[in-house]
């Protein structure tokens, strides 16, 4: 779970008589990630694509473009079937003969639809002026524009016109025509220059040919014919959905039988070959050597021979390549000067890496498979959206599983979100087919299980107090101490905030430190890692230690002790002064053991208070979502109030409002907080329900951007950063699942 599934790395060599058959059976068992051959051996070189390869591109193109066209989707692919090359010839042809006729009559009646409907607009500002369009263009001796502005000013402008000897103005519903007979010497821009002052938006006049052209009857014109091509569009459109159907299967079938074939056809290309031979190098998982070796032997015999070459250790670093040796035959493993006189009898492997390792035809990093059990995968969208783990990096997935949905579901704590957000979440991961949406899915039906139970614990649904009420009786194992007489148990989460931040960044810290001790040595694990977790425990030893206790906060030694100010009586009242001595001192020997280490980073030695107080954010998130909902409530139900000062007590009027001097449950209500639009007139009513379901609705979003954000957050930010880095190579073997053909 928390490593990725180990990987071999391994070579097929063989005689390029083979290669076709080795290159079937590897892709029927769909496991090695090909590691391209870079043209670093002396002798050998890239392969060549096989006979038919940039056929089979082709007509993948071209499936693909039909695809496109029809817009076929996965879901129509209708039974699976066997496809031999004569069939997929001849039926490809036909289909894409008629796809490609419809597509160009398509194409027409688009082009001339989209001409007739810019012809109507251009049309449509003339209609309201009832002036022929033939009576607008066309003269000698007047100049005419059309468009849109304020009369007034318009005729102002032309009246102040040197250029201008004579005009008239015609105006319809928002559009003006002007006539103009301009001096002599103007030139034939000079209605449109005077009419730049009166800011006049000239309309283009459209140009038709004959004699009393009408607006409106052009217009009309216009329109029947664009109902003519709209008609025949749909027809066309019809007669391509019908094709879609006939074909939807066929072409998904082809599309995967010629992926196929190119995959085969064009594997060459990642091999280093002779004239004679070929090797074929990647990754596979270590478990499956044997099925994989046997897979081989089966189809080629002796003619080809698959070695393992080395098995991934848990790292790498830049310099130094970390992987295991293989076991010999003896069961011993090979180590480097062996490894160095078998080089020397094979001149395309003439050099070993110096340690233990051979050298292979690419020094390709391992891919990742993430080995998370299925509850646990859906999480891995998370990390993934930081980047895969590199193949030497603990995976986060499973802490992120354990952690995030606590988080959020303690934050928002409430029956009733929860039930929405597990619905939401059932709906996400059964409607949609794309792995991102059924992982964001489960991650937020687990939040909302996780939101569910902490509602039942908190006793809210809706932030009404009902499960409090009639499951435990009046009073909630726990409270959110939004109200004053339970303000102890907000200070009780900020204490209790902390605590689970030094659980997590314990847990990244601890990752981060095996990390380095595996790779990088004792020293550099415990001068960069080990310096900050011990200085990060010290620090927060003395904070929960009695020593100084003036100079800290009194509640975080009272809210596990015994008494009316405990939230839970653990008889915790601090650490004694001598621990506090202790935690400073493994506070400033973590400094010294980072200066050491990287005396730069001594700069930031303080990042262990900071990152553990970050954490409060949950104990904020949850008192900030309880007040929204409150609020919400307090609008629609109104409040009353029992008590005075620190013990006052504020209750929802459910049934009907309290006023001061009445007794509820054996308690003086003492005021009235608001009295409710419920209990108002039937407007108020109508409105507080609006109030009552936006307002829950707000909360609810606003539970996932702050809630979910924050959540997501401290993993990202706070957690992650102590190990990981991200990065990984993504497991792609070659090989193809089939799903719409069948093998002969």
């Amino acid at each position: 779970m928390l490593r990725p599934e180990r990987m071999s790395k391994v070579s097929v060599t063989g005689s390029k008589r083979v290669m076709e058959s080795v290159i079937e059976a590897v892709h029927e068992l769909n496991l090695l990630h090909v590691t391209d051959y870079n043209d670093s051996w002396q002798g050998f070189r890239p392969g060549n694509p096989v006979e038919g390869a940039e056929a089979a591109a082709d007509k993948l193109v071209t499936v693909r473009s039909l695809e496109s066209i029809l817009g076929v989707d996965e879901d129509e692919a209708g039974p699976a079937r066997v496809l031999d090359d004569e069939a997929l010839e001849s039926e490809l042809a036909d289909v894409r003969e008629r796809v490609n006729e419809l597509d160009d009559r398509r194409d027409r009646i688009q082009g001339e639809l989209r001409d007739v409907e810019e012809r109507v607009e251009a049309v449509e500002p003339f209609a309201d002026l009832d002036i022929d369009l033939d009576l607008l263009q066309g003269y000698d001796t007047l100049q005419v524009a059309v468009g849109e502005g304020d009369r007034d000013a318009v005729e102002r402008t032309l009246l102040e016109a040197d250029a201008i000897d004579e005009f008239e103005v015609y105006e319809g519903d928002g559009t003006i025509a002007v006539f103009a007979r301009t001096t002599p010497s103007a030139d034939e821009g000079a209605l449109a220059d005077a009419l730049v002052s009166a800011e006049f938006a000239t309309v283009e006049v459209p140009e038709v040919t004959g004699e009393r052209v009408s607006p409106a009857a052009h217009l009309e014109e216009l329109e029947s014919r664009r109902r003519e091509l709209e008609s025949d569009l749909e027809e066309v459109e019809g007669e391509l959905e019908t094709v879609k159907r006939d074909t939807a299967g066929f072409l998904l079938a082809a599309e995967e039988q010629l992926t196929i074939e190119v995959q085969k056809t064009e594997a060459p290309l990642s091999f280093a070959t002779t004239d004679n031979s070929f090797v074929a190098e990647g990754w596979i998982p270590t478990e499956r050597y044997t099925e994989f070796a046997s897979a081989i032997q089966d189809a080629v015999g002796s003619h080809a021979e698959v070695e393992e070459l080395e098995r991934a250790a848990f790292g790498a670093d830049g310099e130094v390549q970390l992987r295991e040796d293989v076991p010999t035959e003896a069961g011993e493993p090979q180590h480097a000067e062996e490894q160095e006189d078998e080089a020397e009898e094979e001149p395309q492997r003439a050099v070993a890496d110096g340690s233990g390792g051979a050298v292979v035809m690419r020094n390709d990093q391992p891919p990742v498979v993430q080995d998370n059990p299925s509850i646990v995968r859906p999480f891995e969208v998370l990390v993934q959206a930081v980047g895969r783990p590199q193949y030497r990096e603990f995976d986060p997935t499973v802490i992120l599983f354990l952690t995030f949905p606590a988080f959020f579901g303690f934050m928002i704590g409430d029956l009733g979100y929860g039930a929405l957000y597990t619905l939401i979440g059932y709906y996400l991961y059964s409607n949609f087919d794309s792995k991102a949406f059924k992982s964001m899915g489960g991650v937020t039906i687990a939040s909302g299980l996780f939101t569910m139970l902490f509602g039942i614990l908190y006793g809210e649904v809706f932030g009404l107090h009902l499960i409090a009420e009639y499951v435990w009786g009046g009073s909630a194992p726990i409270h959110k101490g939004l109200q004053p007489a339970n303000i102890y148990w907000a200070q009780t989460w900020l204490v209790v905030s902390v605590m689970l931040a030094l659980i997590h960044l314990n847990i990244g810290y601890v990752f981060g430190f095996i990390e380095e001790l595996e790779f990088h040595g004792f020293w550099a694990a415990l001068t960069e890692k080990g310096s900050w977790l011990l200085s990060m425990n010290g620090l927060w030893l003395f904070v929960f230690s009695r020593l100084f206790t003036s100079r800290k906060p009194d509640f975080i030694f009272q809210v596990f002790n015994e008494g009316s100010g405990a939230a839970f009586e653990l008889g915790f009242t601090g650490f004694p002064a001598v621990v506090g001595w202790v935690g400073l001192a493994m506070f400033l020997g973590g400094a010294v053991l980072l200066g050491l280490g990287a005396p730069a980073e001594l700069l930031e030695i303080f990042d262990v208070l900071v990152n553990v107080l970050s954490y409060t954010r949950i104990a904020a998130v949850l008192l900030a979502k309880a007040g929204m909902a409150f609020v919400v409530n307090l609008l629609f139900f109104g409040v009353f109030v029992t008590g005075t000062g620190d013990h006052a007590e504020w209750h929802f009027a459910t049934s009907h409002m309290y006023h001061p001097g009445e007794m509820y449950h054996g308690h003086e209500v003492t005021s009235v907080m608001f009295p409710g639009l419920m209990h108002g007139g039937v407007a108020s009513l109508v409105g507080g329900l609006l109030i009552l379901v936006i307002g829950h609705l707000l909360v609810l979003a606003l539970g996932v951007t702050s809630a979910g954000l924050q959540a997501v957050r401290l993993q990202y930010y706070e957690f992650f950063t102590k190990f990981f880095d991200g990065g990984g190579t993504a497991y792609e073997p070659f090989g193809h699942e089939r799903s719409h053909t069948a093998e002969e």
